[in-house]
């Protein structure tokens, strides 16, 4: 036999073995027979989603092809992760890194930072969360955001998170506590920290205006920061300075903001506060809407409850907060402050929103305690302790706040379901949740959150969709997912489309939903079947999967 003919049998020999080996996999996942709908706004169309580590790589009809993992979607939709536009995990994710009431709702990446931010760090901002810390026996051993991101890298999370650098955080640092404007070299300190944070990947500058000492800054130092973050590419997002009364001085110093800086501008958990303000939200929308057409891009989110939730400190007037917790509990134990502060917050002359004011002592639910002597009082509210106890209120409010050091969390019923339900449904509005990630189990199922934690998303595609068709399914899932990931500038998030990562949810639209409630929060949502992560299962069958495939989202400014 000649050597050519000798090559040939060899040859044949070889591709029939080969076509009796099994064909290698064409994708890690493969999600079959579901409705898609993609992120865009566009009607959802069935189609197989090919999944190939942590990417999107076909889209179409794909069924015959192989995959280590299949899913049958049938009878379900299939849309990408849910985008958390506030949620508040930077550090609890440290305490508890699966965030099951994140991806229990579909929610796949967070952003936070709300004023204060996990970064920059120094010992007068350690000491002010010693008792958090303490609580939780964590150790900060970063400084900057670089040293932040590291640890979270290597701690891991079921989540990918984005942070935002907080002006708030800038103060603390910087000038500490104080009711009093920066000295130029301070606010030259101050701008240096926003360009590092840029640089080490913020997404951009935040603010926490209603809180001290965040209360304390002018416009025009806001300004001046927001103007680096813009160099950078970043934008300007913020709890504005007031959500009641004067909400719309608050929105225009937000636009102000802006149009100075030259940045785009979003609002935080968008909001009318206080009954007395109920039916303004139209008229909000309206003046976001004209700042629009002046050409200043600005947008909003928020939540789809009636009731907000932050410090039980929240309650009180700035200049008694001026200073930090430790100030705030001397000028409790002083009559004359004592007697002010009381006057204060029954009237309409308040340094800032007044959050007792707006909600009233039925309206304030205790959430959380540190000390566990005061466990008693969670789930309750002000008037009930009150006639339980017979106490004033506002006696109670004192009190609670002196025995747990200032750190009880609070929930308050203050907003109008039909601002709510305005705001929902305009097309610039993306949604959060404004609160960390817990579980019903772990170090942090002790509390009784804010319900949102657990079913903010799912209270979207259950109620407002599905029962009351506020909006359609589409363009819900439109503001969830590509909305949120173009306004933090993430650019391969948000759509389902190959290259994008495999950020994906599976849902069934005829029975999601939200179970948590404010007397039983600790409920998972229900409906949602499979949560991908970079493409990696998350949560199947009810449950967290093990895999913790979360990244660190750097922003536009990041230098490697």
């Amino acid at each position: 036999m000649r050597v050519s003919q000798q090559i040939i049998c060899i040859l044949s020999l070889a591709l029939i073995a080969f076509s009796c080996q099994p064909a290698p996999d064409s994708y890690d996942i493969l999600i079959t027979n579901g409705r898609v709908v993609d992120g865009t706004g566009n009607p959802w169309y069935r189609a197989d989603v090919g999944i190939r580590g942590d990417k999107i790589v076909a889209i179409g009809k794909l069924g015959a092809e192989r995959a280590k993992h299949i899913i049958n979607a049938e009878g379900k939709m299939v849309s990408p992760g849910f985008i958390d536009m506030l949620g508040q995990s930077e550090l609890t994710l440290f305490i508890d890194n699966r965030a099951m009431s994140k991806i229990s709702q579909g929610i796949t990446t967070e952003i936070t930072g709300e004023g204060e931010s996990p970064a920059p760090v120094n010992e007068r901002i350690l000491s002010e969360w010693k008792p958090f810390l303490d609580k939780y026996n964590l150790n900060v051993d970063w400084t900057d955001f670089e040293g932040y991101f590291r640890r979270l890298k290597a701690h891991k999370a079921t989540i990918n998170i984005g942070v935002f650098v907080g002006a708030t955080q800038l103060r603390e640092y910087v000038i500490g506590f104080d009711n009093r404007e920066p000295t130029a070299e301070e606010l030259q300190q101050m701008k240096d920290l926003v360009d590092q944070a840029m640089h080490q990947g913020a997404l951009g500058l935040s603010t926490s205006l209603v809180y001290a000492p965040a209360v304390y800054a002018k416009t025009a130092e806001l300004i001046e920061l927001a103007k680096v973050a813009a160099e950078h590419g970043g934008i300007y997002i913020s709890h504005v300075r007031d959500e009641g009364d004067k909400l719309v001085q608050s929105v225009l110093e937000a636009g102000d903001i802006g149009r100075e800086a030259k940045l785009p501008v979003h609002i935080w958990h968008l909001k009318v506060s206080g009954k007395r303000n109920w039916g303004k939200m139209l008229d909000i929308l309206k003046l976001i809407e004209s700042h629009r057409k002046q050409g200043i891009d600005m947008t909003a989110d928020l939540y789809s409850y009636t009731a907000g939730a932050t410090g039980l400190s929240a309650t009180m007037p700035g200049w008694a907060l001026e200073g930090g917790s430790k100030k705030l509990l001397e000028r409790l134990q002083d009559e004359i402050d004592r007697g002010t502060i009381r006057a204060q917050l029954q009237s309409d002359k308040f340094d800032r929103q007044n959050f007792y004011r707006d909600s009233g002592p039925e309206g304030v639910l205790i959430s959380s305690v540190y000390d566990p002597a005061l466990k008693k009082y969670e789930g309750k509210r002000l008037s009930e302790i009150a006639k339980d106890e017979k106490k004033d209120p506002i006696d109670v409010l004192f009190e609670l706040l002196e025995a747990d050091s200032a750190r009880t969390g609070a929930i308050y019923f203050m907003m109008g379901e039909n601002d709510v339900r305005l705001a929902l449904a305009h097309s610039w509005t993306s949604f959060n949740t404004d609160y960390n990630g817990v579980a019903t189990d772990g170090p942090l199922s002790t509390a009784k959150p804010h319900p949102r934690t657990y079913g903010s998303f799912a209270r979207i595609l259950g109620k407002y969709v599905r029962e009351e068709g506020v909006m359609t399914m589409e363009e819900a899932i439109r503001k969830m997912t590509s909305l949120a990931a173009s306004r933090v500038g993430l650019k391969d998030r948000g759509v389902l489309k190959p290259g994008f990562y495999a950020d994906v949810v599976v849902f069934d639209p005829a029975t999601v939903t939200d179970k948590a409630t404010f007397e039983e929060p600790h409920q998972y949502s229900e409906g949602i079947e499979v949560v991908l992560v970079n493409g990696q299962p998350v949560w199947e069958s009810k449950a967290f999967t093990g895999n913790l495939p979360g990244m660190v989202l750097r922003g536009p400014g990041y230098i490697r």
